[in-house]
């Protein structure tokens, strides 16, 4: 294809400039911005062709690129726009069935240098260079539409404001003193909270070395995650109130766990009564999320959230200790469905990502002679790369088998039992039911529908992560 290169109706060198030109985009389809430019004569020529492929690996950043700001894409290590120092950032966003805008995906800033990293301040960092100044280009996913039709709907410049940065900064500490130790093999989006470490590679099998240490590591990229993207369109794109209120003080140097830990920590020994009663809660007419409600008042919160777990898409989690020194309940996970796993890969399953991407926050209670709850402290966790490479693994790729090949099940001794894991044979997770009653099922692949389930952490290895963590 012949390409005719356009003359740059922008300022290279001026940031404004470039946002200015770049707001021509709103309201337009990938395909408009290639009809418009005489680079492409037909916009079903081979090139839109490929793009609209499933298998279109170059990223809709690529053609605005090329078809829109007119400059020759290449594996430059500076920002897009070096002049000006602005990276540019084409993302996708989706509507909820409840009408909310939320980030499709984490944003993937710039690959991981294992061997730079550990020579690098956070302001040094390749990282900084790229992400200090993007313009953030948001276009609209629709499923089952095809690529060049999708909706391109804001474009502002973005930096992450003063509040989030020492977070961030946190974050980029946080990956890169494990990389300096030797951990870069451990690794996972869940140990921190707007920055994380994404896996990227072409395969799974992709192994690179890493300093002070012979064991290979996945490739990553320093990425902003999808909550926090979520965040940015819903309040920095799209200037709205903030739903909930801030717990972090970042006039001080203590990082946000620790602050948030020791809010907690100043009601430890409490009882649950007590706690009602300092917080004017009803004890007796007390709501089902009563622990998690006190969680946020102990933080400072009149709602039920924080705006820091909003941005990090932190789960808070209650989690009781009962007089026998025991956890009653499993942690349940959202439902699988059923003709969906069997079309994943272990790599890039629906189970997968939410454990690597996904942070805890646990309060948890114990119970005393009087058979009472009082607070025993609280721990921010995320599921160790060795447990999620190991007996979880596992766990899903038994029960994808069980599905694609035939669920089991035996009734003989009178309540239902299938050929799901179990408990008993992983030290971990299990498979069990999570519906309102029997009938409650989704679809088999092989015909016929069953009770849905879900993934369980067992309450065993709940308990034994809490004993490690805070030693109790």
């Amino acid at each position: 294809m012949t390409y005719i290169k356009k003359a740059v109706e922008y300022d290279k060198t001026d940031p404004h400039s470039i946002e200015e030109y770049s707001q021509k985009l709103i309201g337009k389809t990938f395909g408009d911005v290639l009809r418009a430019d005489a680079a492409v004569e037909e916009p079903q020529s081979a090139y839109a062709d490929s793009v609209s492929s499933r298998n279109y690996k170059g990223g809709m950043g690529n053609l605005i690129e090329a078809h829109f700001f007119h400059y020759d894409i290449n594996s430059d290590s500076r920002p897009d726009f070096p002049e000006a120092g602005v990276e540019l950032k084409v993302t996708p966003y989706r509507i909820n069935p409840n009408g909310k805008k939320v980030a499709k995906e984490r944003l993937i800033i710039t690959m991981i240098d294992y061997n730079a990293i550990i020579n690098e301040t956070f302001e040094t960092s390749h990282l900084w260079s790229k992400g200090k100044l993007m313009l953030l280009i948001y276009y609209l996913f629709e499923k089952d539409v095809n690529k060049l039709d999708y909706r391109i709907d804001y474009s502002k410049l973005f930096t992450p404001p003063q509040e989030d940065l020492k977070i961030i900064k946190h974050d980029f500490e946080i990956i890169a003193k494990k990389v300096k130790e030797g951990k870069a093999n451990e690794l996972s989006e869940s140990d921190t909270m707007y920055l994380g470490a994404a896996t990227k590679s072409s395969t799974s099998v992709v192994r690179r070395k890493q300093p002070n240490s012979d064991i290979p590591a996945k490739p990553r990229a320093f990425s902003f995650k999808s909550t926090y993207m979520t965040y940015v369109l819903n309040h920095y794109i799209i200037p709205t109130k903030p739903e909930y209120e801030k717990i972090y003080d970042n006039t001080v140097s203590t990082p946000f766990e620790e602050q948030v830990n020791r809010k907690i920590s100043k009601h430890v020994g409490e009882t649950v009564s007590e706690l009602c009663s300092e917080y004017d809660i009803s004890y007796e007419k007390a709501p089902k999320n009563l622990e998690s409600m006190l969680a946020f008042r102990m933080l400072g919160t009149k709602g039920n959230g924080a705006e820091e777990f909003e941005k990090a898409g932190i789960i808070v989690k209650s989690i009781r200790i009962g007089q026998n020194g025991k956890i009653k309940e499993h942690m349940s996970f959202p439902q699988i469905v059923f003709t969906e796993i069997v079309k994943e890969k272990w790599e890039e399953s629906t189970f997968r990502e939410y454990l690597e991407g996904t942070r805890f926050f646990f309060v948890v209670y114990g119970t005393n002679d009087s058979g009472e709850l009082y607070l025993k402290g609280s721990m921010f966790w995320n599921v160790p790369q060795e447990d999620l490479e190991g007996d979880i693994k596992d766990v899903w790729k038994e029960t994808r088998k069980v599905i694609a090949e035939g669920l089991k099940v035996d009734t003989s001794s009178g309540r239902q039992c299938t050929n799901l894991p179990k408990q008993a044979d992983h030290p971990v997770c299990h498979v069990r039911p999570h519906a309102r009653d029997a009938k409650d099922a989704y679809p088999l692949p092989t015909g016929g529908e069953f009770t849905k389930q879900c993934f369980w952490l067992n309450n065993s290895y709940i308990l034994a992560q809490i004993k490690k963590n805070m030693h109790i």
